[in-house]
């Protein structure tokens, strides 16, 4: 049932592989602490318990949401598909923590990231996909899975396909299509001939998300960036650095391919206050009569 489960995540739903090994790995905590139970005659009290033993042992409440999110939805699968009459996950939450902000590097710490000097064909590779991060802010998954068509730099935008095969077109910036065409030209001296892919590794073959972490790591430490520096640090630096020069939260959640605006408010560090503001200066029927 769950081989399943994880196919139809991977062929029906269009997963991305980093999302459905996340979703194997949080349904593997139920097989775990069910201890071989059947699926089918656990109860909304067992699931209780399981998740106040998890909570016990240090996950916080957004881990312990993901895990109920990711039950939750293996039980709707049974049920349509294999006969379970109830899903024991329905109508529990997990315990709130405080949400953490994420990461985002200052202009200055952000520009180091970007200004690699292109004396190899990798720091010319890497250089174009740290350039696109953070010109596009685009997720890990979505970066690795380019290929060249999907990029138009005469119109100076990328076709990417983000969480649930959703598909949106995001702009590029110059500095980024600049390294892209230096890249474009390169790629042949690393690529195997019949790679599809935009950015590849060592072996030729489509560059994989370990590995772009890794070359984000060592260059952080090359280029005296006294920060945590990762894929997604560079995302958040797009979110926060765009909200803050145009103010226009709708145009980065369309960016970073957000289904919900809270999201990009978490995302680009905004608070209700800040938004009130946003809201009481720009809005007609929020504006006071004097």
């Amino acid at each position: 049932m769950l081989e399943g489960y994880l196919a139809w995540l991977r062929f029906e739903k269009r997963y991305s592989e980093l999302t459905a090994k996340s979703y194997e790995r949080d349904l593997g905590y139920l097989f775990e602490l069910s201890g071989g139970t059947d699926l089918a005659e656990i109860k909304i009290h067992n699931i209780r318990r399981y998740v106040a033993e998890l909570h016990g042992k240090g996950l916080g409440g957004r881990s312990l949401s993901r895990l109920l999110s990711a039950w939750r939805g293996f039980y709707r699968y049974l049920m349509r598909d294999h006969g379970f009459e109830h899903n024991p996950c329905m109508g529990l939450r997990a315990p709130k923590s405080p949400r953490a902000l994420p990461d985002a590097l200052s202009p200055d710490q952000a520009m180091r990231m970007v200004d690699l000097p292109c004396d190899t064909l990798d720091a010319v590779r890497d250089k174009a996909m740290f350039e696109l991060f953070y010109s596009s802010g685009l997720r890990l998954a979505e970066l690795v899975n380019l290929d060249p068509e999907h990029l138009d730099l005469d119109a100076s935008e990328v076709r990417v396909t983000g969480k649930g095969g959703k598909t949106r077109i995001v702009p590029v910036g110059s500095f980024a299509q600049q390294a892209l065409r230096v890249w474009l030209e390169a790629r042949a001296g690393l690529a195997n001939p019949d790679e599809r892919a935009l950015f590849v590794g060592a072996r030729g073959a489509r560059i994989s998300p370990r590995v772009v972490q890794q070359r984000m790591k060592q260059w952080g430490i090359r280029q005296g960036v006294n920060a945590s520096v990762h894929p997604h640090a560079l995302r958040h630096s797009f979110a926060t650095h765009v909200l803050q020069s145009s103010g226009d939260l709708r145009a980065v959640q369309e960016m970073l391919g957000h289904a919900s605006i809270s999201t990009t408010q978490v995302y680009t560090h905004l608070d209700f206050q800040h938004l009130s503001k946003v809201y009481d200066a720009a809005h007609p029927r929020a504006r006071k009569k004097t």
